[in-house]
């Protein structure tokens, strides 16, 4: 068994703050996105993912991944796997 290092690729992503923006980020277009109530707010987001359906919460970070793929992820997670990029 060895070790691996993950690969330095650049992703989209989007921190969801439990408010229905005006407009999905662009990647979300053509993505299974369900949102779950609680009456009228909206509590938590459904993500089609290709390991089946996720639920993403009020903070979680969705991903854009290098094949397009779109999944939640954890702020800690985030934190711990990504660095903020400037724009080229």
């Amino acid at each position: 068994m060895g070790s691996y290092r993950k690969k330095p690729v650049v992703i989209e992503a989007w921190q969801w703050n439990g408010e229905r923006p005006s407009g999905w980020p662009p990647y979300l277009a053509g993505s299974s996105v369900a949102e779950i109530r609680d009456g009228n707010k909206v509590v938590e987001l459904r993500i089609a993912t290709l390991e089946g359906d996720m639920i993403a919460s009020r903070g979680d970070w969705i991903i854009k991944g290098i094949k397009g793929e779109v999944y939640p992820c954890k702020p800690d997670i985030f934190a711990a796997t990504y660095d903020e990029v400037e724009p080229a």
